[in-house]
């Protein structure tokens, strides 16, 4: 006899939300779940919805259509709509917004209810949690950002929401504090099984902290999946984009190949004479010297060598970026490579393409 198995339902899970202004839509049929524990990154430019999508979840925004469940009990449609207070929900901003007038432990006390003996334990331990112990009776004034940003942590989780949204908390720090509050932040959230939706419009920050990425643009998602599977499958040529320089080359199909100065490539599934373009990153171009008039001989993995000159070459910290004017249509190409590397204004090079490093797309239009 088959036993029956229970499935506990996602923390958050939306479906189908959208929402207009003046006629216009900026949420599109967004959908997403989220399980205890998990990071869900929303990625994507400035103005594409990212925000709008966390206030209708957070219950400030009103949808025009769609649900939102925390775990499998519905909070909101367009009739139904649990208050703000009452959906187990907490927020964290980039303006950290601590009570100047509240010491550190009354800012994190703030909204608990219940005996106080309980409510000062739960202080106490998150404050433990974040590293404060010792600043209980400190006002905010008295704390870095980066203190500031943990008591808005432990103010947030004070209540044991099951949600936290976050909308671009870690935009006020300093590059030196960032990564060591985000790593911290990640910690504590997964330890105390939240689930949680991070809006940010930094592909690095989505890639450090998220177990999924929900890629988002023009009001849509447009692809979603674990960050390295978002990185090497990319949906489309912005999607590429948004995470790297990019590199296109463009050509024609014929037979299921589609011709390059760099050799032919394997286009299958485009249709004899359709237009496509061949996208790849900088880190995949390699570089040889030229050697009167000469490259390197062609190979199977990087196909046919094409010559360039170099137009311009920067040392970006841990690499270098090198752009080429290359021989065959003036066109620019950009490879990074590790370290110093900075040759000279118009030094003749040769460039090649790893096959297996590039996404072929249909052409716009």
């Amino acid at each position: 006899m088959a036993r029956d198995v229970t499935v506990d339902p996602p923390r958050l899970e939306i479906r189908n939300l959208a929402k207009s202004f003046a006629g216009k839509a900026v949420v599109d049929d967004v959908s997403l779940t989220i399980a205890p524990g998990n990071v869900t990154c929303l990625l994507g430019p400035s103005g594409c919805g990212k925000s709008t999508t966390l206030r209708m979840i957070a219950g400030v925004e009103m949808q025009d259509s769609g649900t939102i469940h925390v775990d499998g009990a519905l909070v909101c449609d367009t009739v139904f709509r649990v208050p703000p207070e009452r959906r187990s929900i907490g927020l964290m901003f980039q303006d950290f917004a601590l009570f100047p007038h509240l010491t550190v432990g009354a800012n994190v006390a703030f909204g608990l209810t219940g005996p106080k003996a309980e409510q000062e334990e739960r202080v106490r331990h998150l404050l433990s949690r974040v590293g404060l112990e010792g600043y209980r009776d400190n006002w905010p004034h008295e704390l870095s950002g980066g203190e500031q940003q943990r008591v808005a942590l432990a103010r947030a989780l004070a209540p044991r929401p099951r949600i936290m949204l976050m909308d671009e908390p870690f935009s006020g720090l300093d590059n030196r504090l960032r990564d060591g509050i985000r790593d911290e932040t990640l910690a504590v959230l997964k330890e105390e099984g939240t689930g949680v939706l991070l809006v940010t419009h930094e592909p690095e920050e989505a890639m450090r902290m998220a177990d999924e990425i929900a890629l988002m643009r023009d009001g849509r998602i447009v692809q979603i999946g674990a960050p390295y599977n978002i990185y090497t499958a990319p949906a489309d040529k912005e999607a590429v984009a948004f995470f790297s320089d990019i590199n296109v080359l463009q050509g024609v199909v014929h037979g299921a190949l589609t011709d390059t100065p760099f050799g032919a490539f394997l286009t299958p599934g485009h249709p004899d004479g359709a237009r496509v373009e061949i996208v790849f990153r900088p880190q995949h171009v390699s570089i040889d010297f030229d050697r009167g008039g000469r490259g390197p001989n062609p190979t199977d993995r990087a196909g046919t060598p094409a010559r360039g000159v170099v137009a311009r070459a920067r040392f970006m910290g841990s690499e270098s970026l090198v752009e080429f004017r290359m021989d065959h249509d003036g066109e620019v190409l950009r490879a990074t490579v590790p370290n110093v590397f900075l040759p000279a204004v118009g030094t003749p090079m040769w460039l090649t393409v790893r096959r297996d490093r590039c996404f072929v797309f249909p052409a716009a239009g």
